[in-house]
């Protein structure tokens, strides 16, 4: 798990570097979700598609409740099946 957070703060670190340009960073966070992520949205490029309150677990609807349309998370989201970046789309 350690490690798994370790490597997350990379991703941060580069998908930071396109924070400025919108276009960029969902463009980097797609490609880094596709080549990096274990989770099944990994194909689809990290999206998850809409969902609403109370149907994910608390820490990460917590996180991507918290950001704006556009926002990525500053740091890692812990939760029980993982840990993982957040970049809100709607």
């Amino acid at each position: 798990k350690q490690k798994a957070i370790s490597d997350l703060h990379e991703l941060l670190s580069i998908l930071s570097e396109s924070s400025s340009n919108p276009k960029e960073l969902r463009a980097t966070f797609e490609e880094l979700a596709k080549t990096e992520s274990d989770c099944s949205s990994a194909k689809r490029g990290g999206d998850l598609g809409f969902f609403g309150r109370k149907k994910m677990q608390p820490a990460f609807e917590k996180a991507s409740f918290g950001l704006r349309v556009g926002e990525l998370t500053r740091e890692v989201v812990d939760t029980s099946s993982g840990v993982h970046i957040i970049l809100r789309l709607a």
